[in-house]
């Protein structure tokens, strides 16, 4: 995979991310695999994407360590590859936490949320929050982005 970016953005997380998990598909299969779904024919059937663009989406997510390839064999089946996410693909769920809260806010379908986030032995909702380095959560409104020491120096 080729890299577009420019010295500054390649020290941007942002663009960094967005150079894997920018193209549409990418966070739609994360999402599958989220819900249980590791082979080709389940993130095709579900998502309906053309196989050539899944095979090369399923490469780009392998290629950056979000997901791993996983040999089955059905049985009178020959093997073929299932996908699993790695950790690094675990460790986008609360990425997808907070599209989904965005979308169901700001791009509402009238039909309610297609994803709630649960706490996995309650199951009781859980969401999204900042909170600082004392565990205190502050409202969106109070916080701001301010220049990290990765970022590139503003001429």
């Amino acid at each position: 995979m080729t890299s577009a970016t420019t010295p500054s953005a390649e020290r941007c997380s942002i663009a960094r991310s967005l150079e894997v998990l920018g193209q549409k598909w990418s966070m739609l299969i994360v999402r599958e695999a989220f819900w249980g779904r590791t082979r080709f024919a389940e993130f095709r059937a579900r998502l309906g994407v053309a196989p050539d663009v899944l095979t090369d989406r399923l490469g780009r997510l392998v290629d950056a360590g979000i997901l791993e390839r996983r040999p089955y064999r059905a049985d009178g089946e020959r093997e073929r590859e299932e996908y699993v996410l790695t950790d690094a693909g675990t460790a986008l769920l609360p990425v997808l936490a907070a599209m989904n809260a965005w979308g169901d806010e700001f791009r509402p379908t009238g039909f309610g949320s297609a994803a709630v986030y649960t706490d996995r032995a309650s199951g009781s909702p859980v969401r999204l929050a900042f909170l600082d380095p004392d565990g205190v959560e502050h409202d969106a409104a109070d916080v701001t982005v301010v220049r990290g020491p990765g970022a590139a120096s503003v001429v």
